[in-house]
């Protein structure tokens, strides 16, 4: 738990205290929340839920990003299933790549590496797992009038190597960006 939350914690502290010359340079920060669907196993325990996040992405020429993001998320048991909560924090480390221009709608694919904690409580007890995490997914990006503000929405397919096996799920996430 303590890897977790020091993992956590440096994610946090590169989207959130960038130096200003990175902002120069083409950082692009973004907030968004959505739901949080439970896939494969997790899908046979666990209704759908909701999520949140906060990231920051540095691009760099020839439409290449990369993006340090962290994120929570909650879902709660199905009908006929023992009592319980799930909640997933974690961050994750991405490759983002763009394939549209700057104007319009700005289509992209991104694929990362993170840690997650994975928290399930109920039952007179709980199940804490802090494991490495795998994501793939897309997402596309409109221009908000006439600055760099731009909204966007986004799936990514999220696995974690949990003891066992691994826990899936697809956050849909729909946003706010800004920045360079």
């Amino acid at each position: 738990m303590k890897r977790m939350l020091l993992a956590v914690l440096a994610v946090a502290c590169l989207t959130v205290v960038a130096p200003p010359m990175a902002l120069a340079q083409g950082v692009r920060w973004g907030v968004g929340a959505g739901l949080l669907m439970p896939m494969g196993e997790l899908g046979d325990f666990d209704k759908m839920g909701f999520t949140g996040g906060i990231g920051g992405t540095y691009r760099m020429p020839g439409g290449i990003g990369i993006r340090a993001d962290v994120s929570y998320g909650t879902m709660s048991e199905k009908t006929g299933v023992v009592d319980h909560s799930t909640k997933i924090m974690g961050g994750m480390a991405s490759v983002v790549y763009s394939l549209g221009g700057a104007a319009g709608a700005r289509p992209y694919l991104m694929g990362g590496v993170g840690m997650y904690n994975i928290k399930v409580e109920g039952g007179g007890g709980s199940v804490d797992q802090s494991k490495i995490a795998f994501a793939v997914g897309a997402g596309v990006s409109f221009p908000m009038g006439t600055g760099g503000s731009r909204l966007f929405a986004e799936t990514r397919y999220t696995s974690v190597s949990t003891s066992g096996g691994s826990t899936t799920f697809l956050p849909i996430i729909v946003g706010i960006s800004f920045g360079q």
